[in-house]
């Protein structure tokens, strides 16, 4: 059971890392630590409905942490290349300037998307800041989730 516990703190640590790259779905992993501890004690360390409503929540938040840059860099007019243009500054910020590329590689991929493949470059500025916020807003709500199920591992795992 030691080993499940260990593990299901991997997965927590896994799942918080996961919610800033890109790459890795932060939430779900996360989710996995309470599914480990709850074997690991019997399935006496939560509720059902915890289970389920913290599960449901973390699918949720991840895809809509897809979404969210494709809607907001819209109504601030990005353009497809854009919006590759920004998963690709992404992608490369993380590997060649961490921890702050994820943000920088964002906003310069989706200006330079809209400024080099887009018919609207006066709006290349807008369409990055657009990218950004989504970008932003999602990293914000896995972070949260995955906050709130790191504060239902510690507590059930200092009760038990």
């Amino acid at each position: 059971m030691v080993v499940l516990i260990i593990l299901g703190f991997v997965f927590l640590l896994a799942g918080i890392v996961g919610c800033v790259l890109p790459v890795i779905p932060g939430p779900p992993l996360a989710f996995v630590s309470l599914i480990l501890l709850s074997f690991a004690r019997g399935w006496e360390a939560f509720s059902p409905v915890v289970l389920i409503v913290l599960g449901v929540v973390s699918v949720a938040v991840t895809l809509l942490d897809n979404l969210l840059p494709v809607i907001t860099s819209r109504t601030k007019g990005a353009s497809k290349a854009g919006v590759w243009g920004a998963l690709i500054g992404m992608v490369a910020g993380m590997v060649f300037f961490p921890p702050f590329g994820v943000i920088i590689g964002t906003f310069a991929g989706a200006v330079a998307g809209e400024l080099l493949f887009s018919k609207h470059r006066d709006s290349a500025l807008k369409a990055g800041w657009g990218v950004f916020i989504g970008v932003m807003l999602g990293i914000g709500l896995k972070l949260a989730v995955s906050g709130v199920i790191s504060v239902f591992f510690l507590r059930a795992l200092l009760r038990g």
